[in-house]
């Protein structure tokens, strides 16, 4: 054997090992960290059924679930890099560009808002317009959120708020109040205490807010749009198996990660995400689930200025990007 042909050998088993190894970095999945808003519940199932069903996996990633909750501030673990992916809502997006912070939402989720100002059956209030001048229970953050939009559309007024310290006690205790809480699990905790309440979703009056968003961070979208789109995509799919499919794969997950929730819990959920359409109503009924548009966001953004909620001046397209959605993925 020459010289020349030992070389030639030598070289092509080089070459075959540089690829194998190649490949074999190719096929290890990008490692993505994402926190949700609270504890593991039926709202977040979407992202437990990519994860349990190997829809992440297909996209070449490796997630991590984190709960969320009150006493843990997910921009600043955004900001630091802790986290890639944030479960938020509009506010959170108007809030980073008034504060110019480097954080953009990517994706809509739930095209309607679970918020709902509930009332007792036997109250007299049909509707949102009745509760003008009557005890309306909300929380601080409230005030900053959906209490100017009620404000302006229906003339409450501040006088009327009562704190609302986490007790449904009061609300229970007087039938003259509202109460503020979540269409899913709120309603469900109330129904347990022997008290079928009527609930108003705010959605249905208008209340344009965004919420079960995916919030990242300008440099992952600057650096590494690719991951995003996966992630993005990824999590759509999941939504769409989830509400369309077979929820067990989340429902087990879920209740592994929170053996508090129960069967009750989670099911009553799910069936009010369905039957209310949080996530595949408006604009995701054609876009696909996690659809924005940018007239909806000009709209809500005009709620808030005129609310005096967000600054007539203020870059709110710098809030988002309407690049990782809008594609119809996993639509059948």
């Amino acid at each position: 054997m020459s010289l020349r042909s030992f070389g030639s050998i030598i070289g092509a088993a080089v070459a075959l090992t540089a690829g194998i190894f190649t490949a074999a970095s190719a096929q290890t999945p990008d490692k993505v960290n994402m926190m949700i808003s609270w504890r593991p519940q039926a709202d977040y199932g979407g992202y437990y059924q990519a994860a349990a069903t190997g829809i992440y996996k297909k996209y070449n990633l490796d997630v991590d679930i984190r709960s969320g909750g009150p006493q843990i501030d997910g921009a600043q673990l955004l900001l630091a890099g802790r986290i890639d992916f944030l479960n938020a809502s509009s506010f959170a997006g108007l809030h980073y560009s008034k504060e110019k912070l480097p954080f953009l939402v990517v994706a809509a989720i739930f095209q309607k808002d679970p918020q709902i100002l509930m009332v007792h059956p036997d109250s007299g209030y049909n509707g949102l317009e009745d509760l003008k001048g009557k005890p309306i229970i909300i929380g601080a953050s409230s005030r900053t959120s959906f209490w100017p939009f009620l404000r302006a559309k229906f003339g409450y007024a501040d006088e009327q708020i009562r704190p609302f310290t986490f007790n449904y006690a009061p609300f229970i205790a007087d039938k003259r109040a509202a109460q503020q809480g979540y269409i899913n699990a709120d309603l469900l905790s109330i129904k347990k205490s022997g008290l079928d309440p009527k609930a108003f979703l705010l959605a249905d009056v208008g209340f344009e807010n965004y919420t079960n968003t995916l919030n990242t961070s300008q440099k992952l979208v600057d650096t590494n749009p690719d991951l995003v789109q996966r992630f993005v995509s990824a999590s759509i799919e999941g939504w769409y198996s989830y509400l369309n499919g077979d929820p067990k794969p989340a429902f087990a997950m879920i209740k592994a990660a929170n053996p508090d929730m129960t069967d009750e819990e989670i099911n009553y959920n799910y069936s009010t995400i369905k039957e209310r359409g949080l996530a595949d109503s408006g604009d995701a009924k054609t876009l696909g689930i996690g659809a924005m548009t940018d007239e909806r966001w000009a709209r809500f953004v005009k709620s808030n200025i005129d609310t005096g909620n967000y600054p007539a001046d203020g870059n709110w397209k710098a809030a988002y990007t309407t690049k990782f959605v809008n594609q119809k993925v996993g639509m059948k």
